[in-house]
């Protein structure tokens, strides 16, 4: 082999090996994370529309909440999202508390997601996408202390056929994301929803649903705290129909309280008006603490009008109404009635 044919070969060697390191190097290297900051705010008006404490007529302007979200997205299935809540508290000044924190992984392929930390529980979470109306205010579980929307724990969500099945299971503390970790106690808590009908809403909200949830386990001072819930829902682009009854059942051991059972039925519609940014909105809740005594039965009932100025803008003016079956207490009665014009921006 001459010397001119040996240095020819030293040097397509050469370039190929300077060739494949950045093209092998290239290969391997995972993707850089992506991570993205958002947040949503309501904020609101509120005038009474009766006050039987002799006050006079009372009216506020309030940010109700804040939150801002940090989501991560990661090579290999990996997510994680840090969200910080801003609400008023009981001394008029605003508080912030984590809502959630929380790592989520979905392997390759799979239908499931695995969640560990501070995570949404299954219900209110699914119930507010549903309603789409947050900024009114809770839901009825939620805003008369039978749930709350995050707790510590870990969880496996689950979708199947492009959300024809959905489904959420979590084991929590069980007091909340505001109540501390609690105790050994733990509390189970399991969502599945089916689409019985497609509309052209295909979220995993949409079209002609019926949807289950159970929360069963006992408070940190012992006892027993259980949910039963059905809904019936039908949601497509124009508008919204859902029904739900809830079965609640309550027991303290220490201090010793009887059990109590309680009943929820929640009914809400929201219209969209054609090629207009005006929607409206209609809810009914009617709350039975306990369902063995006459006269404490409430009935709230909620109406409204809502315009979308941008698609970062919302408003809202509605009307909420709660009325009681035997006669109020003064502070009751002075919160019963009021008028309301409510926003939600997000960005």
């Amino acid at each position: 082999m001459t010397w001119s044919i040996r240095r020819a070969l030293a040097v397509a060697v050469v370039a190929a090996a300077g060739g494949v390191v950045p093209v092998t190097a290239q290969q391997t290297a995972p993707p850089p994370p992506q991570v993205t900051v958002s947040g949503v705010v309501y904020g609101q008006y509120l005038y009474q529309l009766k006050d039987s404490l002799g006050a006079g007529d009372q009216n506020q302007f309030s940010i109700q909440r804040a939150y801002i979200n940090v989501l991560g997205k990661f090579s290999g299935g990996l997510q994680t999202r840090v969200t910080g809540d801003l609400q008023p508290s009981g001394s008029g000044n605003q508080m912030l508390r984590l809502k959630y924190a929380f790592a989520a992984w979905t392997p390759t392929g799979s239908d499931l997601t695995y969640k560990l930390g501070l995570l949404h529980t299954p219900w209110l979470d699914w119930e507010e996408a549903l309603w789409d109306y947050r900024m009114q205010g809770t839901m009825a579980l939620d805003r008369n202390g039978y749930a709350t929307a995050a707790d510590f724990g870990a969880g496996i969500d689950g979708k199947w056929q492009d959300d024809q099945v959905n489904g959420q299971l979590t084991v929590v503390n069980g007091e909340g994301y505001s109540g501390g970790t609690g105790d050994n106690r733990k509390d189970v808590m399991a969502r599945v929803s089916v689409r019985l009908v497609k509309t052209d809403d295909n979220s995993r909200v949409g079209g002609l649903r019926i949807t289950g949830y159970a929360g069963v386990g006992k408070p940190t001072s012992g006892g027993t705290r259980n949910r039963f819930l059905g809904m019936l829902s039908y949601r497509s682009k124009q508008f919204t129909l859902a029904a739900e009854y809830a079965a609640t059942k309550d027991t303290v051991t220490a201090p010793p309280v009887p059990e109590t059972t309680g009943r929820v039925i929640s009914a809400f519609g929201v219209y969209h008006v054609q090629s207009s940014g005006v929607t409206l909105i209609a809810r009914v809740d009617v709350v039975d603490p306990n369902t063995s005594v006459s006269g404490d039965r409430q009935t709230r009932v909620i109406g409204g009008i809502s315009y979308q100025v941008t698609p970062n803008l919302r408003v809202l003016a509605d009307v909420d109404n709660l009325s009681y079956e035997t006669t109020p207490t003064g502070l009751q009665d002075a919160t019963r009635s009021r008028g309301l014009f409510q926003m939600q921006f997000t960005f």
